[in-house]
Order: C-alpha cells, then sequence, then structure tokens
C-alpha cells in the first residue's frame, strides 16, 4: 500500500494531533553513540542512522490517517490485505464455484464444493472509478464504455480469466448505481420520515455516512457527531450485504465461500470494508466465531485495477469497449436479477447540482420538494465552492434547508458548529462555546441533512484515482514535464464530465410506477427492499442500516510511547520542540 499512496496524493490537510506519529518537527542530530544505544527510537520502518535530519518524511497509507489514532494496528493490517495481489492470489487459489442451472423447478446447483478453498466470485464496480478509467482512455470514451472494459477485465474470457492458476474469473460484476438507488430512498425516508426508517432515527441535522474516511474521523476525534450519523449503509456495504445474503440463501452456501471484489475511488473504502459492522455477525442475528465473514472482502481503487491488469500482462487501454459475447449465469433471483442487471444503466443524475458523490443531498431535497407541489430549491453558495447551502421555498418560505460540506477544512468548521456548548461552573456564568458562535451562525443545527465527504470536489477526487501526474495518464497524453495545478484542475474537469455522462433510468416510462423523482420509483425500491427482507428471512433493519460507535484512542497516553521517547531524547541532548 505504501507504494500507491504517495504525499502526492493528499488533496487536504489535517494539522497532526499532539501523538502524531511523524513529528513535524526536527530534532537536532544526536552525538554519535559511543556504544550500544540505552534508548534508541525507530520510527515506522526507518532503520537506524539511515535517515539525514532534513530527510521528507515518507508517507504511507497509515501515516497519513493516524493523527489522533485514527487507525488501529489491527485496521491496518486489514487494510493492507486488500490489494490488486490479494485478489490474484485469491483467484489462483483453488477453481472456481460453478453456478448450474436454473433447472425446469428453477433451482440453481453449485459445481466444486468439495474443495474447500474454492469460492464464487462476484465484484461490483462504482460510477467514479469508471468515470476516472474513461478520463484515462481519452476522448471518445464514456463511462459506459469503461464499464464495458472492467468487466471484460474482470469476467471476459480475454481478461483474468485468460491466466492465472484456474483461469479463474468473476461469475457477476455489478453496478453499484443501483445499490445506491436504494440508498437514495431509505436516506429520503430517514430524513423526511416518509418510509422504512432504522430502529433508532439519528438526531437532526442528520450526516451522510457514506464517506469512511469521514466516519472514521468523527467516531475517532469528533464522537459528539455520532448521534447525527445516517444509518443508512452506503451502496458499497448495502450491495455487499445483500450478495452475501441472497447468494447464501439462494444457493445453500455459507458466506465465507462467496468473495465480494469492490473497486472504489477511494482507499478509506478498504477501512469501511474491515468495520466489525458490515459482517455476518450482523445480520445473522448471533455472534459467530472469530471477526466474522466480511460483506465486502476486498476494495481495490482505480489505480489498482491498471495494476491488476499489469500483473496478468494485460494492457487495460487496448481491452474492448464492447462486452465480450459469454455465456452468463442469472441470478438466482428473477426480481433481484431484473434489479441488479437492469437493461440500461441507472441514472446517478444528470443535473451537476447532484455532485459527484452520488447525489444523496438532491435527492432529498427533490423528494421534500416533490412533498410540496410549487415549491422551489434555491441554492447558496457558502465560503467557497466545496460549502454550498440549500433550502427547499414554499411560497417564497423556508420549510427544508440543508447543506453540503467536502474538504476536511469545511468539515471542521461544520463539527465545531454542531459541538455542544459546555455548562459553566461559575455562578450565573455563559455556556462555554456560546459566546464563540456568532449571532445566526447556529443555522447548522437548522439543517435537515448536510451531505459530507471528505475529500475536495467529492468522491471523483477520490484518493485512489489516477490522478494527471500519474505515470498511465503522463504517457496516454503525451505529457513530458509534470503537471501543475491547473493540469490537474482540467483533467478533473474531464472525470466529472465523463461522470456526469452516465444514461439516464427508463423508469419513468413505465406505467406502474408513478412516484419517480429523480429517476427512482420509491414503490419500486421498497418493494425490492421488502422482497429482500422475505427472501432472506431478516428484518430490514439488520439488513439495511448500520451502527457507529466512539474510538478511544491511546495513542500519546501510555508513558512508554514513541513520542514522549523523542521528547525525552531531545531534551538529553539539548533540544526541544
Amino acid at each position: 500500500m505504501s507504494a500507491i499512496l504517495s504525499a502526492d496524493d493528499l488533496n487536504d490537510f489535517i494539522s497532526p494531533g499532539v501523538a502524531c506519529i511523524k513529528p513535524i518537527e526536527t530534532l537536532p542530530s544526536a552525538p554519535p553513540p559511543q556504544s550500544s544505544n540505552e534508548t534508541e527510537v525507530i520510527l515506522d520502518g526507518q532503520h537506524p542512522s539511515t535517515l539525514s535530519p532534513n530527510e521528507p518524511a515518507q508517507i504511507s497509507l497509515t501515516d497519513c490517517l493516524a493523527c489522533s489514532g485514527c487507525v488501529t494496528s489491527a485496521e491496518a493490517v486489514l487494510v493492507s490485505l486488500q490489494s490488486h495481489a490479494e485478489v490474484l492470489s485469491t483467484l489462483d487459489a483453488a477453481p472456481a464455484l460453478r453456478i448450474v442451472g436454473p433447472d425446469a423447478t428453477g433451482s440453481f446447483a453449485v459445481q466444486g464444493l468439495e474443495n474447500e478453498n474454492a469460492k464464487l466470485f462476484v465484484a461490483s464496480v462504482s460510477p467514479q472509478t469508471r468515470a476516472n478509467l474513461a478520463a484515462a482512455c481519452g476522448p471518445g470514451v464514456s463511462e459506459r464504455h469503461a464499464g464495458h472494459m472492467l468487466e471484460n477485465l474482470l469476467a471476459g474470457p480475454q481478461g483474468l480469466a485468460a491466466g492465472g492458476s484456474h483461469h479463474n474469473s468473476f461469475s457477476w460484476v455489478l453496478d453499484t448505481n443501483v445499490a445506491r438507488d436504494a440508498t437514495h430512498v431509505l436516506g429520503a425516508d430517514e430524513v423526511l420520515g416518509t418510509g422504512a426508517v432504522a430502529s433508532s432515527t439519528p438526531t437532526p441535522p442528520i450526516l451522510a455516512s457514506s464517506c469512511p474516511g469521514w466516519v472514521c474521523y468523527a467516531e475517532k476525534t469528533h464522537p459528539h457527531v455520532l448521534p447525527h450519523l445516517s444509518k443508512v449503509k452506503s451502496p458499497q456495504a448495502l450491495l455487499g450485504t445483500l450478495l452475501k445474503t441472497v447468494l447464501s440463501r439462494k444457493l445453500g452456501i455459507p458466506p465465507s465461500r462467496i468473495w465480494h471484489l469492490a473497486v472504489m475511488p477511494c482507499f478509506d473504502k478498504k477501512l469501511e470494508a474491515s468495520r466489525q459492522e458490515l459482517t455476518d455477525e450482523v445480520w445473522a442475528g448471533e455472534k459467530q466465531p472469530g471477526a466474522g465473514i466480511r460483506d465486502v472482502d476486498c476494495v481495490i481503487t482505480s489505480k489498482e485495477i491498471l495494476m491488476l491488469a499489469e500483473s496478468r500482462s494485460i494492457d487495460f487501454f487496448g481491452i474492448s469497449k464492447k462486452l465480450s459475447p459469454q455465456h452468463s449465469v442469472p441470478f438466482p433471483d428473477k426480481k433481484l436479477q431484473e434489479f441488479l442487471f437492469p437493461t440500461r444503466s441507472t441514472a446517478h443524475g444528470s443535473a451537476r447540482t447532484a455532485g459527484t458523490s452520488g447525489g444523496y443531498l438532491q435527492h432529498i431535497l427533490e423528494s421534500r420538494a416533490a412533498q410540496s407541489p410549487g415549491s422551489d430549491i434555491q441554492i447558496i453558495r457558502g465560503r467557497n465552492v466545496d460549502v454550498v447551502e440549500y433550502s427547499v421555498l414554499v411560497g417564497g418560505e423556508p420549510v427544508f434547508k440543508a447543506a453540503r460540506y467536502y474538504g476536511f477544512r469545511n468539515i471542521q468548521n461544520l463539527v465545531r458548529r454542531l459541538k455542544p456548548a459546555k455548562p459553566s461552573r461559575m455562578p450565573g456564568g455563559k455556556p462555554f462555546g456560546s459566546a464563540r458562535r456568532p449571532a445566526g451562525k447556529a443555522a447548522s443545527l437548522e439543517y435537515g441533512y448536510v451531505e459530507v465527504m471528505a475529500c475536495p470536489g467529492g468522491c471523483t477526487n477520490g484518493g485512489g484515482q489516477l490522478k494527471v501526474d500519474d505515470p498511465a495518464v503522463m504517457e496516454r497524453e503525451g505529457r513530458v514535464d509534470k503537471p501543475g495545478p491547473q493540469e490537474q484542475k482540467e483533467w478533473l474537469a474531464k472525470v466529472d464530465e465523463a461522470y456526469f455522462s452516465g444514461e439516464e433510468s427508463e423508469l419513468e416510462n413505465k406505467p406502474e410506477f408513478q412516484d419517480v423523482v429523480g429517476g427512482i420509483s420509491r414503490s419500486y425500491i421498497h418493494d425490492i427492499l421488502a422482497h429482500w427482507s422475505e427472501v432472506t428471512n431478516i428484518s430490514l433493519d439488520r439488513l439495511a442500516f448500520t451502527s457507529y460507535r466512539e474510538v478511544i484512542s491511546d495513542v500519546g497516553k501510555d508513558a512508554a510511547t514513541d513520542a514522549e521517547k523523542v521528547v525525552q531524547l531531545a531534551g538529553k541532548i539539548g533540544g526541544g520542540w
């Protein structure tokens, strides 16, 4: 992972905590040791006497999320295991399970179960990844074309199946947009109180929880916002639960025999896949031995797709943009087959006001506006392009307010405004925090919903996406000199253009569905969710919703931490911070 993530991938900055494992100031050099050191501090993979005092720090995935203890050692191990190499080693471990059917009775059979290492392989791909790869392919390649290329790589005969020990490939490659449609409806129900919601409703303002970097940050640094987090699972998590539950029930195999790969724009999605709340321990309703079976077994990013193809000597950019003709086994549930594999790709919101992070906020605004015929949606630009406020107006009066906060700088302002004031210990004293909040600036508490994303610009700018200075992109664009900020801005515009090029859903043309908002029918989604619950015999509360918990870090609190050793050593040699 360290080789994939570099300092250039970091597109925002958080000041390190006092216990940060990477000190921001350089200590004066110590005299050369006369003998074996009684106390020697080695930082995160550094070898003794190999780094000069002024050498730039090397940043790994663990480092960039480690300030204030954001990633535990156990999480770091789980994240490091998710890579393109893990995909290949799993594919080569044993012959894949083979699905046969349906027979005359509509039943499916599974062949190869006698090999305990054999698995059924399924994959899901995000629209941001397809848009990023489409931009890398060059003019004339749409998001849909990139999706075909990915499917040919993962499931086609000329892709991964052409190599490896057992010529394995993925039985199904799904679009996470279908799960996103479900999260849109569930999110609107949660915010507007119009349908199925979790057993406990979040405290307004409800904050989006589909960004794992933001969730990790909240759990470990700002627990006061946890009651506000939406309990609806992200599309990645929801689709993972659906695949594991339905396939295990319909095929009569344990979820451990189903291996789910997700292709995402963000490294933090690896953290989400490792969450204990997203395993079979939750939806199975009983404690399983060990850490449970994850709903998403592995996450790789857009960058790692190129590495995956290269590892099998495949030129990704040379893959056909048309789907290869191949025998595809139907999904073992006819109703879910139509939902998971629509005849046309589902829309992700062609309007640019929906943003590049899935359009959760836009769908909620449109759903609220649909409740009041004749209403208007007012947009108010904030202090920068990543802060936008919205109001649904009826007769010129606001009836619903919402906002968008992207990037950690803006997120820090949001959580500061949400922090409850501390009562004063002085008789008659004002609560702490209320004096610092300008009059009228408690507006964040008036929001019904806030779409929060860690990356400035949204998910198309995720840390796992190809950037304009990536060697593959520079080579294809014929660049020699290292691109600057303006070139990166133009590159992101290309990715966004590909993202917004997706086709619209045809749901609105079906007469049986009249309650369509943004191309999504609420009644259709509710019908699918009810069917899912019936097939699995599991309540929707356990299938579609999740939970969060405060994580108390012990970084910097033990007397023998590395940070304190460094301070003590600095004092001995006459240095200081």
